[in-house]
């Protein structure tokens, strides 16, 4: 059955804010000008926790466990299927060169060879906690666990909250939970706290329930919200300006300023993503379809795209003389890397490859 136009209007119009986003995550792990990574965090991973709360159907809270079952399939499956894949070669990368100990990472030396021990004990914690994937090559992960966690809490906080005959009703809802996930944020990080139950201590997935919130939000509101140019460009020089300041993204060093400042630059960002979006869906052409197929193939960009930067190693290693031992530098090659345009190529082929290699296996597979 075809899709009504509606629908196919906001599925490539999120599916362009999400290419965007994921295009600028390529730029941000390509370590380019300082201003501009620190703006690209201000709001790139934002997008993507507001697009997904953007589909969220109230048909979940008569129907919780087909949302779970979907979130799972969605995000959990591929999470361990690619974490197991790097795992396993984990050991071949050092073989053959990619990664390496003198060059690990900005300080070096962290990276190694498992031992057995090692492997299984990364298996248990990839299975039982989604967390054990490989830093060096599957660094962006944490946004599977981040999302899966977010999109349930977010779901669960709901059943608990809604009655339609009181003034907590699906207009409200969602207010009220993204400002818990504020409040939550705040009291976590003045009182230093982890959740010692998730990976990494939780602040992520705390800002993804206000993030999936605002998606809701958003698109119940969205007619009431307008779109002009000139409102893009403030949204602009207002992130330039908290990029200029030092403001944070989803990091997981966390500052108390942070919660002020995160809501603000995640939703103004994805407004001003979002925007540049609806001019590219209306203008069809290359882009467009570029941009569309781009964001409806995220998923092999976030597995793939450390590793694709390999390629742009080899050609800076080549091009400045260097040792060929940073080819195992984290995420990139750290030498010039503020000052040339190497972040360019990178943004390009941890983009690029992933996509050319998913096209050409369904190619094959037929």
């Amino acid at each position: 059955m075809n899709q009504p136009p509606l629908i196919k209007q906001r599925n490539t119009n999120l599916a362009i804010c999400k290419a965007i986003a994921i295009i600028l995550m390529c730029a941000g792990h390509a370590e380019g000008p300082t201003l501009l990574v620190t703006f690209i965090y201000l709001f790139h991973m934002p997008v993507f926790f507001i697009a997904a709360g953007y589909f969220f159907d109230k048909k979940y809270l008569s129907d919780p466990w087909t949302f779970c079952k979907k979130r799972f399939q969605g995000l959990y499956v591929p999470f361990v299927k690619w974490s197991l894949f790097f795992l396993v070669f984990h050991n071949l990368f050092f073989k053959i060169g990619l990664m390496n100990e003198q060059y690990g990472n900005w300080s070096g030396g962290l990276t190694h060879p498992y031992s057995w021990y090692q492997f299984w004990q990364r298996l248990v914690h990839i299975i039982f906690s989604m967390g054990g994937y490989d830093e060096f090559l599957a660094g962006a992960f944490w946004f599977f666990r981040a999302l899966l966690l977010a999109s349930i809490v977010f779901l669960v906080l709901y059943l608990l909250l809604y009655n339609r005959r009181h003034w907590l009703n699906h207009d409200t809802v969602p207010i009220v939970i993204a400002m818990l996930a504020v409040g939550f944020a705040w009291f976590k990080v003045a009182n230093h706290l982890n959740i010692i139950t998730v990976v990494q201590g939780g602040i992520r997935e705390c800002w993804g329930v206000l993030f999936f919130a605002l998606g809701v939000l958003y698109r119940r509101h969205e007619s009431r919200i307008p779109e002009h140019w000139a409102l893009t460009l403030l949204y602009f020089g207002l992130l330039l300006v908290g990029a200029y300041l030092g403001f944070q993204g989803m990091a997981l060093g966390v500052q108390l300023r942070t919660v002020a400042t995160l809501p603000v630059t995640g939703a103004i960002g994805f407004l001003m993503v979002h925007h540049l979006a609806s001019w590219i869906d209306r203008h069809e052409g290359a882009v467009k379809r570029f941009m569309v197929y781009c964001g409806n193939n995220t998923l092999y960009i976030y597995v793939f795209h450390i590793i694709s930067f390999k390629i742009v190693s080899a050609i800076k290693i080549w091009y400045y003389g260097l040792d060929w031992g940073q080819i195992g530098c984290h995420m990139v090659i750290h030498e010039h890397s503020t000052t040339d345009l190497f972040w360019l190529l990178y943004t390009i082929v941890g983009t690029a490859v992933p996509l050319l290699g998913i096209t050409l296996y369904r190619k094959i597979r037929g």
